[in-house]
């Protein structure tokens, strides 16, 4: 949220999927670390956590120096002076007016909603499609299938040959792949679009999952077959770190405004973490039950989200919150306010709809 605020809107896609990358960056780094010859025993891994201290202490004490977000000091706050000033910071350059006077228009639209909680934003109209995109995009992303792939890749490894010492050293290939992955999706996000990676990436996981479960059906018979489980994985892991990895955190900023983004990234960080939980618990037991077959059902939670992505989630690259706002306004049947005394302002960013249309509950 606070990157996607302070983010220019041409960097505002590549620079919100950032986080993603160091979280994968993480993760690689503890596969490393977790081999046995390094940290990966009995004698290393309090060592092993007590190294996560570090990046969050030097964050820790680096934070006091961030600037604050241009758009809190300006919309919820009225402090122009600050607001303009940390903009010019973070931009490096003094004509920052153009970046304000959408701010200050955005701020106009929204005066009517005031600061939205969590349970306005259930009841709130014109947010209504937003809301339920985010909840969509964020059970998608964990129901997909990712952590139970992580669960079920040393099996699959196994089954394929790969000697039981050796498979840590293919799972950090995996881990490898997602953060390189993680890094295309970087420069792709804003000459590709949020869209069609979502698409692209939900797509390639659903046929990964459903191949997935073909090969582990017929591994037995089939020499051959336990290399087709081992390359549905890698590609699985392709698919999901360009797209749902990333990319519904940076949605959230976007089809957010100031008034309701907080409330929006309490509900979707709600929803990530009970989905992720869900498929903990549960997947042992679809496993149990189902066996090779329990993955058909993540294929179909990949294909619903692609739809509803298809029909629903607006290409939002390069547009301002208050262009977004207007694309949700449609579907949601309610016209975004534009209210202002600035004239000028207003006719030289706005078109005579935005100046004339009022919001409707």
């Amino acid at each position: 949220m606070y990157l996607g605020e302070l983010a220019p809107r041409n960097l505002r896609g590549a620079i919100g999927i950032v986080p993603q990358l160091f979280i994968t960056v993480g993760i690689l780094t503890a596969q490393v670390f977790g081999i046995r010859n390094i940290l990966g025993n009995a004698e290393g891994w309090p060592i092993m956590l007590g190294l996560t201290g570090i990046p969050a202490l030097i964050e820790l004490l680096l934070l006091p120096f961030f600037p604050e977000s241009p758009r809190y000091m300006l919309i919820q706050r009225g402090d122009d002076n600050n607001a303009r000033t940390a903009l010019q910071r973070l931009r490096g350059w003094k004509d920052v007016e153009e970046e304000m006077t959408e701010m200050r228009l955005e701020e106009q639209s929204e005066r009517a909603e005031g600061q939205l909680s969590v349970f306005k934003l259930f009841t709130f109209r014109s947010l209504r499609w937003q809301l339920l995109s985010i909840i969509f995009m964020n059970m998608g992303q964990q129901l997909s299938g990712v952590n139970a792939i992580y669960y079920y890749a040393d099996s699959i490894f196994s089954s394929a040959g790969v000697k039981e010492n050796d498979i840590q050293y293919v799972t950090v290939g995996t881990g490898a792949v997602n953060v390189f992955m993680s890094i295309v999706a970087v420069f792709i996000v804003e000459a590709a679009g949020r869209k069609l990676l979502l698409l692209i990436g939900f797509g390639i996981c659903c046929v990964a999952c459903v191949v997935l479960t073909v090969a582990l059906s017929l591994q037995e018979s089939l020499h051959w077959m336990p290399y087709v489980s081992i390359a549905c994985v890698i590609i699985y892991v392709i698919g999901h770190a360009i797209g749902p990895s990333p990319i519904p955190t940076v949605i959230t900023t976007e089809i957010f405004r100031q008034s309701s983004r907080p409330a929006a990234f309490m509900v979707a960080g709600s929803v990530h973490w009970l989905s992720n939980f869900t498929v903990g618990l549960v997947f042992p037991f679809l496993e149990k039950g189902l066996g090779d077959y329990s993955f058909l059902i993540f294929a179909s939670i990949c294909l619903a989200t692609f739809i509803y992505i298809w029909v629903v989630i607006p290409e939002t690259k390069g547009s301002t919150f208050l262009e977004i706002s207007k694309l949700f306004a449609k579907r949601n049947k309610v016209e975004i306010a534009m209210e202002g005394e600035d004239c000028n302002m207003q006719e030289a960013a706005m078109t005579s709809f935005e100046k004339n249309a009022i919001t409707t509950f």
